[in-house]
């Protein structure tokens, strides 16, 4: 098929979003798919470019900065990025290319006036990949109320549905939020589409733990970004009650809006080290490192996630000690298939014992490794989603 994946993220960004574009992206090219790849580009001082990478075209648009901006500048500089995508698209050789099929990525949430032109002039179908209902976990989170700019976030994001003929979202639990969505018309379709993650490519990561004063301890690592959904304090503070335990640390590697925070916050235990960000290939060398893989979320999220990070513990062995919002269908899984523990109450207590629990289980427990590896093969594959996403366009 000749297929248009239209997303904000892709490498070079390190983002994990980027990276599983990236892994997608190979597979559909891997199964004999023509793949072009559709970004919004700020740096470009020309309406477009059209770059090669593993076989996949990736054509980049000239369009407004949408990143590291106030939130007023984001904002509007995303409402104009599918127009002015769509212009530059005018200009590019591919401006009368005839898809066999759209897919494009949320977040962002304002790719709907693009999608309607590709569409139009191919007369194909849509497949919405959906990882973060936006504006709802901003309402949960506190971050804004349920005013005019939730209202006006609401009806772009109901734009965007309207343009799809199938969406996918991430767990069974974020079936219910679109239920309204597949009985608006005949045809819509609405299913599960697992996150996934190709083979890792692996390249040698620059910190070497066995270098560090954690050298010969049990670690425990956080790989990916820090910020206000994520809800890092508490693995802070589990650090801290632990720190007269000499065989146990805690690794934290990565960016975003709270990283300098934790990282001050941190400098005074002995048992935790803090790293800049690394790229996504030198992640499984850091993570042959370490023994145990940390999830957080902020406890006031109301709607379920499987984080990126999740997938790549799984795929790299290593069993997850998370602190995530009660009733995530990420804790069901954890526990049905007993690669790790979880805690729902946010309570500094229970999850000191899920740490303490989780050690002990690794030393008891032979087959927990290969229960992580098993659990991605079989749930988190490349070639899996890209089957998946083919079949529902057809």
């Amino acid at each position: 098929m000749r297929i248009a994946l239209i997303a904000d993220t892709f490498p070079p960004l390190r983002t994990s979003g980027a990276v599983q574009l990236r892994d997608l992206s190979r597979e559909f090219v891997q199964q004999g798919h023509q793949l072009t790849v559709m970004l919004p580009c700020s740096e470009l001082t020309v309406p477009w470019r059209i770059d090669q990478m593993d076989g996949v075209e990736v054509l980049r648009l000239r369009s407004p900065r949408t990143k590291d901006i106030g939130y007023i500048r984001r904002t509007l500089a995303e409402l104009l990025m599918p127009f002015f995508m769509r212009y530059n698209l005018n200009k590019s050789p591919l401006s009368h290319t005839r898809w066999d099929g759209v897919v494009w990525y949320s977040p962002s949430i304002f790719h709907g006036p693009l999608v309607r032109l590709l569409k139009k002039t191919s007369g194909c179908k849509a497949y919405l990949i959906i990882r973060d209902i936006f504006p709802e976990w901003a309402v949960d989170m506190g971050l804004m109320g349920r005013g005019l700019p939730y209202r006006f976030f609401k009806a772009v994001a109901n734009y965007q549905y309207s343009m799809a003929n199938v969406i996918g979202v991430q767990t069974p639990g974020n079936l219910g939020y679109f239920q309204s969505w597949v009985n608006k018309k005949p045809g819509n379709t609405l299913e599960v589409l697992n996150n996934w993650l190709g083979a890792p490519t692996r390249l040698p990561c620059p910190i070497r733990l066995n270098d560090t004063p954690l050298a010969g301890r049990t670690l425990f690592v956080y790989a990916g970004n820090m910020g206000i959904a994520q809800g890092m304090d508490i693995l802070l503070e589990l650090a801290d009650q632990m720190k007269s335990r000499k065989d146990v640390g805690f690794v934290f590697v990565g960016r975003g809006s709270d990283a300098n925070r934790l990282k001050k916050k941190a400098k005074s235990l002995s048992n935790t080290l803090f790293f800049d960000e690394i790229h996504p290939d030198e992640i499984p060398d850091l993570y042959a490192q370490c023994h145990v893989g940390m999830v957080a979320l902020d406890p006031r999220h109301k709607s379920h996630n499987i984080p990126g990070k999740f997938l790549t513990y799984m795929q790299c062995g290593l069993p997850v000690l998370a602190n995530i919002n009660a009733g995530n269908d990420l804790a069901a899984l954890i526990r049905d298939e007993k690669v790790g523990q979880v805690c729902e109450t946010n309570k500094l207590g229970d999850l000191l014992h899920q740490a303490r629990t989780l050690i002990e289980d690794m030393e008891s427990e032979p087959n927990l490794q290969t229960r992580c590896t098993s659990l991605f093969q079989r749930t988190f594959s490349a070639p899996q989603a890209v089957q998946q996403v083919v079949a529902a366009l057809r």
